[in-house]
């Protein structure tokens, strides 16, 4: 008998038919992906706990968006990113962790108001992005006017933070002055919110009120993520929604997605961050990473938090990755993100420098509306400090973790239980054996694959670089070399016009 079945056996007398079902051969093509997220990201904390039905460090798949918010509480930073992120992207798998406090308190900064109205009209705050507008009347003071913001701000417990309208610096109420002192949900270096006036046009505090803004004396650190790291296990997510810029986290994520990124457990993944700083921040922050499985995008002083920027990138990026890992992100929009002011957006030539910088970059279009420009991650320079191009785009990191994928999807699926010989060994039709030769065969089947799906190019290449060698020390392993040429994205079109009068 030259078959290898599975589990009829050779001594079976009974009759009259055994019939064994093999799916070795079912798949072919290739392998579709469900695309796994994981979202970091602060509960809201109340009395010390979190203010929720849910748990710190503990990984829960969400679908809903209020579901985040009864775990870790309306307001809470996990409530905020899940609404954005399931907006844009409700198809991928979501699965959220969430953080409790840092350390430090939790202000969130103060705005001053006095005088007196001298003309009805509308006083529009703006918290961290999110509009909040009070009608004034004619001839109102700014302690009335105070007290009805810090009343309106409360109102919308999906705020992350909440007010009080006082005296300033505690001596007796006036009629006249009033502090709104604002107070975060969770303490980090997000409790400070963005906070400004009249965003789009035509808004314009009404004359006689003056608004004074103040930031936090002190920004808070955050928390830590050594316990939710730890609690990652084997589940490979495809995509990490990452809200901390501090470098004792990003160390912490950058050392786990390395090893999950090695050949042993090929748990690929890639970590989506935004900062919102001024452009000298941003700069500075890019020349402190060198990570090539972390992106980061720069948004100069964007009026809402930077994690709400991370979870879209990461939808939209996700989203689109999952359809075609090769095709560039670029002009792809990122829907509701607020554009920074007119006089704070980037000038080409400062986003160009970004990109040296390992900044990612967007683009304002003449809505307002916000765009994918070029997706980098922040790898910069190889282990000499010699800048290296290698893993410059998002595509191409994600273009080789699928190609890895498809080939151990191909390599299990085609050969769970096979024997292993020579090239040259006999192998009778249906038996459970393999070669280095059958093997090379199905490399290049699958390549030709990588070809149509336009992932790959120059097969000839391929095919004639192609090493597939049985290991002389261990006879059961068999060692592979490859080179695939993995497309590249059309990015930019330079053209010189030779005009003639």
């Amino acid at each position: 008998m030259t078959i290898s079945f599975n589990e009829i056996s050779a001594g079976v007398r009974l009759p009259l038919t055994h019939i064994e079902i093999d799916n070795s051969q079912a798949v072919t093509g290739n392998p579709t992906t469900l695309t796994q997220v994981l979202m970091l990201g602060q509960a809201a904390i109340k009395d010390g706990k979190v203010d929720g039905s849910g748990a710190v460090d503990t990984p829960v798949r969400i679908t809903r968006a209020d579901h985040a918010a009864t775990l870790w509480g309306q307001g809470s930073m996990l409530a905020a990113m899940v609404r954005e992120f399931l907006t844009d992207n409700p198809d991928a798998v979501l699965t959220v962790m969430a953080q409790g406090n840092g350390a430090g308190k939790a202000d969130a900064g103060s705005l001053t108001l006095s005088g007196t109205a001298q003309q009805a009209g509308v006083l529009n705050v703006y918290l961290g992005g999110v509009r909040v507008r009070v009608t004034v009347e004619k001839g109102q003071q700014g302690k009335a006017v105070g007290d009805a913001l810090a009343l309106a701000i409360n109102a919308l417990p999906s705020l992350p933070v909440t007010a009080v309208s006082a005296a300033p610096g505690g001596e007796n109420v006036t009629a006249d002055q009033t502090v709104v002192t604002l107070t975060a949900r969770f303490i980090s270096d997000y409790s400070a919110q963005d906070i400004r006036l009249n965003y789009y046009d035509g808004e314009i505090t009404p004359p006689g009120l003056a608004v004074t803004l103040a930031a936090p004396a002190a920004r808070a650190t955050n928390p830590d993520l050594a316990n939710s790291i730890a609690a990652l296990g084997d589940t490979q997510y495809h995509h990490i929604v990452m809200p901390w810029l501090d470098a004792a986290n990003l160390k912490l994520l950058s050392e786990a997605l390395r090893d999950r990124w090695g050949p042993t457990k090929m748990s690929d993944g890639i970590a989506w961050a935004a900062h919102t700083g001024s452009l000298g921040e941003i700069t500075q922050f890019g020349k402190t990473r060198n990570d090539f499985l972390l992106t980061c995008s720069g948004i100069q002083r964007a009026p809402e938090p930077a994690y709400l920027w991370a979870a879209t990138l990461c939808a939209i990026g996700a989203k689109h990755l999952s359809l075609d890992p090769a095709r560039p992100l670029q002009s792809l929009r990122l829907p509701r993100r607020l554009a920074p002011a007119l006089s704070d957006r980037l000038r080409p030539n400062e986003r160009n420098q970004l990109l040296y910088d390992g900044i990612a970059t967007v683009t304002v279009g003449a809505d307002d509306g916000v765009q994918i420009e070029r997706q980098i991650t922040t790898y910069r320079t190889n282990a000499y400090g010699d800048p290296d191009p290698s893993y410059l785009d998002v595509n191409t990191v994600a273009t080789l973790s699928y190609l890895r994928y498809s080939t151990r999807v191909r390599i299990t699926q085609r050969f769970p239980r096979h024997k292993l010989a020579d090239d040259g060994t006999p192998v009778a039709p249906g038996q459970a054996m393999v070669t280095p030769a059958i093997i090379r065969t199905q490399l290049l089947a699958l390549a030709i694959e990588w070809l149509e799906a336009g992932l790959i190019e120059n097969f000839e290449r391929f095919r004639d670089s192609l090493i597939v060698e049985r290991n002389n020390n261990d006879r059961n392993r068999v060692d592979v070399q490859c080179t695939p040429d993995i497309v590249n994205q059309f990015r930019i079109f330079a053209e010189q016009i030779q005009f003639i009068l």
